[in-house]
């Protein structure tokens, strides 16, 4: 049995840990609150985006942008990998990896090429150890993401596909559900699936007819562009939420796993202070009646 200053040395590290553990889980409380209500406010624009893209598409302009054309044949695939930059979350960032891992090698099977944008510093340290080409990368996001630092990593995938090279884009990141739970997706970006852009029962039941100023190219061009940054950053936000409900989480898990081995090891040094007692008076008793 370890000794009694041990034990104390052992309780004292643990209590340190716990204070650490629970301060972390006050903030990861505090930040995530502010990160639903920033990911709740950005819903309504991409809501109205996805609107008007539905109600453009059903117009069937003369002029189709190629963000909504189909490739024949896929060659190379791209995907846009958002992660946190810090860890102790749980398995947010481990669950997200694990999905894509396996979704890789069904493209690697099918013998699709991989290209990447890493937005997060764990996603980007996975790519660099699966040897996936990384096009672009930003990292250091912060609390509060800004759509202009994210534009220019994205862009470089969008170019990319407009100039061939690849010829679909794919966008993983961690769903907000709940405060308790967080689901890994992994969803198509490029080209917009029919789906994203199904509007609602007024948008099929009725044609629409639009005049374009100064001409639909422009529009068009302008508003799909407009639309994937939307669905970047809806995306970003949602990570953001779910990091922070995560590591809340963790932290809460470990606050209460420290409690329990200072319990544990508060009944190991009773004993211990116990034995040592009772030897002491072994001690005094035996020397008493040897005298």
């Amino acid at each position: 049995m370890a000794g009694s200053k041990e034990i104390r040395t052992k309780i004292k590290s643990v209590r340190n840990t716990q204070k650490i553990t629970k301060a972390m889980e006050m903030v990861a409380a505090s930040k995530m609150r502010k990160a639903q209500d920033r990911m709740k406010a950005a819903r309504p624009y991409g809501e109205k985006i996805r609107n008007v893209a539905a109600h453009m598409a059903a117009a069937k302009p003369e002029y189709t942008h190629p963000f909504l054309e189909a490739r024949a044949v896929v060659k190379n695939v791209g995907v846009v990998v958002v992660t946190s930059d810090k860890g102790l979350c749980g398995g947010l960032n481990t669950n997200l990896l694990r999905l894509l891992t396996n979704t890789m090698k069904s493209w690697e099977s099918r013998g699709y090429g991989i290209r990447a944008a890493a937005l997060g510093n764990k996603g980007l340290g996975f790519l660099h150890r699966v040897k996936v080409p990384v096009a672009s990368h930003a990292i250091a996001l912060g609390d509060n993401p800004h759509l202009e630092r994210l534009i220019g990593p994205i862009k470089v995938l969008l170019d990319q596909y407009l100039a061939g090279e690849i010829d679909e884009v794919h966008l993983a990141y961690t769903r907000f559900i709940n405060t308790m739970k967080q689901e890994p997706v992994i969803e198509q970006l490029l080209p917009l699936p029919k789906r994203h852009l199904t509007g609602d029962a007024e948008t099929q039941a009725h044609s629409w007819d639009y005049l374009y100023e100064p001409g639909p190219q422009e529009v068009i061009d302008q508003l799909i562009v407009r639309y994937v940054e939307a669905l970047v950053y809806q995306a970003v936000a949602e990570n953001i939420a779910s990091e922070q409900s995560a590591r809340m989480v963790a932290m809460k898990a470990a606050s209460d796993n420290a409690g329990n081995v200072i319990g544990e090891l508060q009944l190991v040094y009773n004993k211990s202070r116990q034995a040592a007692i009772t030897k002491e008076l072994s001690e005094i008793v035996g020397g008493a009646a040897a005298v």
